[in-house]
């Protein structure tokens, strides 16, 4: 069932349009993610969702409510900030009870419900500590905190991490993620970094220049890219230029170089030009596994990557990125030498611009 939906919501400042028909539906207790870079519109949309921008057009509702011109403070939304926006004259305690007494709540009700929150949290012995007394990761659990305490009905957390460093971040999400499930609230969450989209979401809504590029599972986001920008800013990607040969086989030419795709070409007709992709990890050496593209290539470089080789390959004019894991035991190629690589038809995505 919708709980939250937004319905061809655009925003314009003056003749700029910062987001441009924006339609979704976001059932209850779902997780989803705005990702895109910096400009795409994905802060504006949550701004409008909270209260603090107004939409040009369309409507957004929450359980059916329309709020599309409502106050943040009758909309009942939870908003997490990137830069904690903690009071520093306010203990943690009082940081989280804010909310409450600005809704008159009663006080025993108050310090139940903070005591609550501190336990969630995992902060219970910082109760008394001001801001400056925590690390950037406790304010911000302090924030999150403050933002659910009020129960509200949809928590927004605009780039709640990124002002924290890489551990810190990987710790929080988990711990993020783990909270918004237990307590089965529904949740958006913008952010430009795949990984935190991939890692968080049950849903992706990949925006750019204003407008939603792909929306779906972070599977199908990083495996199924529908656009060549959707495809290019989730993951590493190989990009070539590729022509149709029997758009009923799926079968296409890459310099010359034969591939088949699982992608549906029905649509094209022989000698179309289209866009052609795949992810490094979706090749290997054809001596490993055989799959339905075999096709030679020229070793170009070999770099280690850590728990990852990278090795770059030339097939016809065209260079390609392939991934393999690292291990004490993994025998590589000289650079130089001609090898046989494969990938599946499903590897071999054709991509609209």
């Amino acid at each position: 069932m919708t709980h939250l939906a937004l319905k061809n919501v655009s925003k314009h400042f003056g003749d700029f349009t910062a987001v441009k028909d924006f339609n979704l539906d976001v059932r209850k207790g779902e997780f989803v993610s705005f990702l895109g870079p910096s400009g795409c519109g994905k802060t504006t949309t949550l701004r409008m969702i909270a209260g603090f921008e107004i939409p040009t057009e369309g409507v957004i509702s929450i359980e059916g409510i329309d709020i599309t011109n409502k106050a943040p403070s009758q909309r009942n939304v939870g908003m997490v900030f990137q830069s904690y926006a903690l009071f520093p004259n306010m203990t943690v305690a009082q940081n989280i009870g804010f909310g409450l007494r600005i809704r008159k709540e009663k006080e025993s009700d108050i310090t139940d419900r903070v005591k609550e929150m501190l336990a969630i949290i995992n902060l219970e012995k910082k109760a008394d500590s001001y801001p400056y007394q925590l690390s950037g990761g406790q304010m911000q659990r302090v924030a999150l905190a403050r933002a659910l305490a009020i129960r509200p009905e949809v928590l927004l957390l605009d780039e709640p991490l990124s002002a924290l460093d890489a551990k810190i971040r990987v710790s929080l999400r988990a711990e993020i993620r783990s909270i918004q499930q237990k307590l089965g609230i529904t949740a958006i969450y913008v952010t430009h970094d795949q990984e935190e989209a991939l890692s968080l979401s049950d849903r992706i809504v990949v925006m750019n220049m204003g407008e939603m590029e792909q929306v779906g599972t972070p599977f199908e986001i990083y495996n199924f890219p529908t656009t060549v920008f959707s495809a290019n800013f989730v993951g590493t990607l190989n990009n070539a230029n590729g022509e149709v040969v029997d758009p009923a086989n799926g079968t296409l030419t890459v310099d010359g170089v034969k591939f088949e795709s699982a992608t549906d070409l029905k649509s094209r007709k022989k000698g179309d030009k289209v866009k052609v992709a795949i992810r490094p990890e979706r090749f290997s050496f054809a001596s490993e596994i055989r799959k339905a593209n075999v096709v030679d290539a020229k070793i170009e470089n070999i770099t280690f990557l850590g728990s990852v080789v990278r090795i770059q390959i030339k097939i016809g004019n065209t260079r390609f990125n392939m991934d393999t894991f690292n291990n004490p035991f993994l025998e590589l190629p000289k650079i130089g030498s001609t090898e046989q690589v494969t990938c599946s038809k499903e590897a071999v995505l054709v991509l609209d611009e």
